[in-house]
C-alpha cells in the first residue's frame, strides 16, 4: 500500500488535466433542467443503483444510461442523488467502464456531482487524493465549475501544490476569471501569500484571458482588511501598488473597503500613504465618495495637519464630491479642539447656505452642535454657548450630552448656581441626566469646596435612579481626604465597594495618603492590602506616603518593611524618601544611620538639596550638638553650593541664642541680608529673645524698625516678647508705634 503522502508526490508528475475539452459539459453546467425533464429516468436508475455494487444489474442500467435520450444533464443529477461520494465516484468509474465505445459519454458532469457531494463531507484526504488521481488517470475534462469546486476541496484540504498544478493544467477556455479569483481566494485563506500575489500578476498582464474583475478586487482589499492576514501585513507602500495594479483593468477598492483601508492606514500614523491612496484612486478614475474623505480628514486632524485638510477639501470641490454632515463635523471638532472656535463658526454657518457661494445647505446635527457648545464653554465663552444652545432647538433637540457639556463648562467657571441652573432646565425638557452629569456636577461642588452639596445631589440622584459609578465616589472620597475628614471618606469607600464599583488607583491613593498624613497607618495598610488585590501596585508616592506616616508614629521596622518592599518591587528612593528618612532618623539621634543615608544618596545620583541639609542641621541643633550644625551648615554652602533658605537660617538663630551666642546669630541676619535672603517673623522672633537676655535694647529698637520696614508682621509670639520686655523698662511708646506699623527710631519717647 502507498502511503498518500507518497501519493500525492506521484501525481504531481502525472497530471494531464485539461489536454481535451467536453463542449457538451459547458451545455448542462450552464442550463437549468427544463420542465420536460424526465424525472422517471432519474428515479429508476438512482433506484437500481442502491444496492450494492457487485449488484448492480448491467441489463436494467444499460438502455437507461446510455441510450440517446440522456443528457449530460441527466448524469448529473443521477450522481448527485447517490448520497456520498464514495457511491458517486463507483457510479463515475462503472459509466466510464461500460459505456458503448461510439458513444464517448462526457464524465465532467459525473465527476461534477462527485466534487459536490465531497464538499458537503468532512474532509478525508486519502478519499480526496483518491478522486484526484480519477481526474488524473481518466483524463476528465474539467469545467470551470469543477475546477472551481476541485481547488476549493483541495485548499479546505491544505493541498496547495495539488491546486495549483490543477489551475496550471486546466485547458485554456477553462482558465476563466471565476476560477482565478477562487485560486487567489484560496491561496489567500491558507497564508500562501506570495503564491497568491503570483497568480493575481497573470491576471493583470495585458491581453490577458482572465482579467481581473470587481470580484478579485473584493478578495484582495478584503484580505487587507483582516487582522491576521498574512495580506493585511505587507507594506503599507505596497497597498498603492495593488490599487495601481488592478486599476488599469478597471478594478478599485469599493466605497467600504477604501474607507477602511484609509482608516486603517490613519490609526496606524501612516497618514502619508492613506493620502497617496486615496489620491491614487481619484486620479486613475475610481469612484470616491464623501466616507473615505472623511477618513483621511480624521487621520489629518489627528495629526494637526491643517495644510493637508483645506487641500484635501479643495480636491473633494474639484471632483464634485459632495461634503455631508459627517465631514463638517470632522472639520469643527478639529478646530474646536485647535481653540478656533470662530473658524468653527464660521464652518457650521457655511453648512447652513449661509456662507454665499460656498453654501452647502447640509443641515447641523447634535453631534455639530454639541462639539461647538462644548469648544464655545473650554475657551471661557459661556455666555455663546447659551446662544447657541437656543438656536440648537430651532433644528434639533438637545440631548443629555449637550446639557453636560454645559455644565460642566459652568462648574469650571466656578458657576456653579448656573450649572445646577442647567440641570433644572434639562429635566424640566426631558432630557435625561446620566452617570457623567452626576459626576460633573459632584466633581464641580467637591472642588470648590462643597462637599456638603455634593453629597445632598449625589443622594437625590440616588432616589431617582441615577447609581454613582468608580468616578462618582473617587470625587466624593478624594474631597472627603481634602478636607481631613478621613472617617466620611472610608465610609463612601465602603459604600463604593458593596455597590460593585471597582475603585482605582486614585481612589486607593487618596485613602492611604489621608490615612497616613491622620496617622491612622492600621487603616492605611489595611487599604494597601485592598489595593494589591484589585491586582494594583504601590507607587513611588505612595511609598513616601507611607515611610511618612510610619517615620511620625516611630515603627522603624514598619519603615524597613516598606523599604524592603519597595526594592523587591523595583522602585528606587528619590530625594523625597532619603529626606523623610533623613530627617526621622536625626530626630532619634542616629545620625551615624542618617549620615550613612546621605552617601548612599550621593551614590545612587542624588542631590542632596536644602530640605536634606535643613533636616540634618534641625536634628543636630535638636539635640544640643551647634557646632556639628555649623559644620554641616558651611560645608553644603562651600563644597556642594547649596544655597541655604530662611528655614536654615531660622533654626541656627534660634539655636545659636539658646547657647548664648547672640553675636554669630546676628551676624547670621547680616548674612542673610548679603544673600538677599529675607527674615521672617519667625527669624525676628528667635534673634529677639536672645537679645533679650543680653539686654541689648537698642538692637531690638533696629530689628523693629527692620520689620516695619520690610513689611514683617509681628505674631503673638513677638508682641509678647516686646510686651514683658518693653514694659520693664518703660518703652511702651515704642511698642505702640511699632505695633501701628511706625518705625520707633522716630518716636519721642518720653520715660515716666
Amino acid at each position: 500500500m502507498v502511503p498518500a503522502s507518497r501519493q500525492l508526490q506521484l501525481l504531481r508528475h502525472h497530471l494531464p488535466l485539461g489536454c481535451h475539452y467536453c463542449h457538451t459539459s459547458t451545455v448542462w453546467c450552464d442550463l437549468a433542467p427544463s420542465q420536460t425533464h424526465d424525472k422517471s429516468l432519474v428515479t429508476q436508475v438512482v433506484q437500481l443503483l442502491q444496492v450494492p455494487e457487485n449488484e448492480w444489474n448491467f441489463d436494467q442500467l444499460h438502455p437507461l444510461l446510455f441510450s440517446t435520450t440522456t443528457t449530460p444533464h441527466h448524469l448529473h443529477t443521477i450522481t448527485l442523488h447517490l448520497g456520498s461520494s464514495s457511491k458517486a465516484l463507483n457510479f463515475l468509474e462503472y459509466v466510464r467502464a461500460n459505456a458503448p465505445s461510439e458513444q464517448s459519454p462526457c464524465l465532467s458532469p459525473i465527476f461534477h456531482g462527485v466534487l459536490m457531494l465531497f464538499s458537503k463531507e468532512p474532509i478525508s484526504e486519502c478519499k480526496l487524493l483518491e478522486i484526484y488521481e480519477k481526474v488524473k488517470q481518466w483524463s476528465i475534462p474539467l469545467t470551470f465549475r469543477s475546477a472551481t469546486l476541485l481547488i476549493q476541496c483541495l485548499g479546505a484540504a491544505k493541498m496547495v501544490d495539488e491546486l495549483l498544478l490543477v489551475f496550471n493544467n486546466l485547458d485554456q477556455s477553462a482558465k476563466r476569471t471565476c476560477v482565478v479569483n477562487t485560486l487567489i481566494s484560496t491561496l489567500f485563506r491558507v497564508g500562501h501569500t506570495e503564491s497568491a500575489f503570483q497568480v493575481l500578476d497573470e491576471m493583470c498582464k495585458p491581453n490577458t484571458v482572465f482579467p481581473p474583475n470587481k470580484v478579485t478586487g473584493d478578495i484582495v482589499f478584503g484580505e487587507l482588511l483582516k487582522r491576521g492576514s498574512p495580506v493585511g501585513s505587507i507594506a503599507e507602500e505596497e497597498i498603492g501598488w495593488l490599487v495601481r495594479k488592478l486599476s488599469k483593468h478597471g478594478v478599485f477598492p469599493n466605497t467600504i473597503k477604501l474607507t477602511l483601508l484609509i482608516a486603517n492606514l490613519c490609526g496606524k500614523k501612516k497618514t502619508r500613504f492613506a493620502w497617496d491612496l486615496l489620491h491614487d484612486v481619484m486620479k486613475l478614475g475610481g469612484a470616491v465618495e464623501a466616507a473615505s474623505c472623511n477618513a483621511l480628514l480624521t487621520g489629518l486632524g489627528r495629526d494637526r495637519d491643517v495644510k493637508r485638510m483645506n487641500d484635501l477639501l479643495a480636491k473633494m470641490k474639484e471632483m464634485e464630491i459632495q461634503p455631508n454632515v459627517i465631514t463638517f463635523g470632522i472639520l469643527i471638532n478639529h478646530l474646536c479642539k485647535s481653540r478656533r472656535i470662530d473658524d468653527a463658526l464660521k464652518v457650521l454657518e457655511e453648512m447652513r447656505g449661509k456662507g454665499g457661494s460656498n453654501g452647502m445647505n447640509v443641515e447641523p446635527d447634535e453631534v455639530i452642535f454639541n462639539t461647538l457648545i462644548d469648544g464655545l464653554c473650554k475657551v471661557g465663552r459661556h455666555d455663546e454657548s447659551l446662544t447657541l444652545l437656543e438656536q440648537m432647538k430651532n433644528e434639533c433637540r438637545p440631548n443629555t450630552v449637550t446639557y453636560n457639556c454645559l455644565i460642566d463648562g459652568f462648574c469650571k467657571a466656578s458657576n456653579l448656581d448656573k450649572a445646577h441652573e442647567l440641570f433644572d432646565q434639562m429635566n424640566k425638557e426631558g432630557v435625561v441626566p446620566n452617570v457623567i452629569t452626576l459626576n460633573t456636577l459632584i466633581n464641580g461642588l467637591c472642588k470648590h469646596g462643597r462637599v456638603g452639596s455634593a453629597v445632598e445631589f449625589f443622594n437625590e440622584m440616588q432616589r431617582k435612579g441615577v447609581k454613582g459609578n468608580s468616578v462618582t465616589y473617587t470625587s466624593l472620597i478624594s474631597a472627603f481626604c481634602n478636607v481631613n475628614n478621613i472617617d466620611k471618606a472610608m465610609q463612601y469607600f465602603d459604600m463604593m465597594l458593596s455597590s460593585g464599583c471597582s475603585p482605582d488607583v486614585i481612589v486607593f491613593y487618596s485613602l492611604i495618603s489621608g490615612l497616613s498624613l491622620a496617622g491612622r497607618m492600621d487603616d492605611a495598610s489595611l487599604v494597601v492590602s485592598k489595593l494589591k488585590e484589585a491586582g494594583f501596585g504601590l507607587d513611588l508616592c505612595c511609598y513616601n506616603v507611607l515611610i511618612s506616616g510610619y517615620c511620625k508614629k516611630k515603627k522603624l521596622e514598619k519603615v524597613h518593611e516598606m523599604l524592603q518592599e519597595m526594592e523587591q518591587a523595583g522602585v528606587k528612593p528619590d530625594i523625597l524618601t532619603y529626606n523623610t528618612l533623613i530627617s526621622f532618623l536625626g530626630k532619634i539621634g542616629d545620625f551615624e544611620t542618617t549620615c550613612e543615608l546621605l552617601r548612599k544618596m550621593r551614590k545612587e545620583g542624588l542631590v542632596p538639596s536644602v530640605v536634606t541639609y535643613g533636616a540634618i542641621i534641625h536634628a543636630y541643633c535638636l539635640h544640643g550638638n551647634v557646632d556639628e550644625a555649623m559644620k554641616m551648615f558651611r560645608e553644603m554652602n562651600s563644597t556642594l553650593k547649596v544655597p541655604p533658605n530662611t528655614v536654615i537660617y531660622n533654626i541656627l538663630i534660634d539655636s545659636l541664642c539658646k547657647v548664648n551666642d547672640v553675636e554669630s546669630a546676628l551676624n547670621f541676619m547680616d548674612d542673610m541680608k548679603v544673600k538677599g535672603i529675607r527674615p521672617n517673623t519667625t527669624t525676628y522672633n528667635a534673634i529677639l529673645k536672645g537679645i533679650r537676655d543680653k539686654k541689648m535694647l537698642h538692637k531690638a529698637f533696629e530689628l523693629m524698625d527692620s520689620m516695619v520696614e520690610h513689611a514683617c508682621r509681628p505674631d503673638y509670639v513677638t508682641l509678647e516678647i516686646l510686651t514683658e520686655w518693653l514694659s520693664a523698662v518703660g518703652e511702651m511708646n515704642k511698642l505702640k508705634t511699632f505695633i501701628q506699623g511706625y518705625t520707633v527710631s522716630s518716636c519721642t519717647v518720653e520715660r515716666d
